[in-house]
């Protein structure tokens, strides 16, 4: 993966630093699972109690919310400056 100029992180004099490349082929299951962690959302349809809706999970697949529509679920996302992604 090839992290974009707003990834790179500042040395002690200011100056940018070098992309990261990282393989994720080469990833551990819980380097994978912490991937994205703190910056993509995916919202999942479920059935809950009889009554359908959708749930928020963490990257990671930790729940976090539930709301009645997709678009409340996206929006709640995109409120905590967060991506969200859909699974089918």
């Amino acid at each position: 993966m090839n992290m974009n100029a707003s990834d790179q992180m500042n040395d002690p004099n200011g100056n940018a630093a070098a992309s990261v490349m990282v393989d994720v082929r080469k990833l551990s299951p819980e380097q994978f699972a912490q991937l994205g962690m703190t910056h993509v959302a995916y919202v999942k349809p479920v059935i809950v109690n009889g009554t359908a809706g959708f749930a928020i999970h963490a990257a990671d697949g930790t729940p976090m919310a539930l709301a009645e529509d997709r678009d409340v679920a996206i929006a709640a996302i995109v409120q905590h400056e967060m991506q969200p992604a859909l699974v089918h």
